[in-house]
């Protein structure tokens, strides 16, 4: 599995609306939209994760494109480094752009 980091959503896309943009390109195992752990509200960026041979195709495809008014940044996610920083509760692992 590859996951990939999307940038830039509007605040208003559901993990309904980035999963069909996505299906376009593959088959999607997951999606998640990120929410602030404060206020429940998406943050503006989601993951996807697809197969590499799709998320290859669909990081092509999707990077730049319009949704909601937004161009879209699309790339494989990037696994954060373990410790260093100083981070909010709850640290460790997990991904980011």
């Amino acid at each position: 599995m590859t996951k990939i980091y999307v940038g830039n959503l509007p605040f208003s896309a559901t993990e309904d609306q980035v999963r069909q943009a996505f299906a376009a390109h593959g088959t999607v195992e997951s999606v998640n939209v990120v929410l602030d752990r404060d206020t429940g509200r998406p943050r503006g960026f989601a993951f996807v994760e697809m197969n590499r041979a799709d998320a290859s195709r669909a990081i092509q495809a999707m990077n730049g494109q319009d949704m909601g008014g937004r161009p879209l940044r699309v790339n494989e996610a990037q696994e954060r480094p373990q410790g260093g920083g100083q981070r909010r509760s709850g640290g460790g692992g997990g991904w980011r752009r």
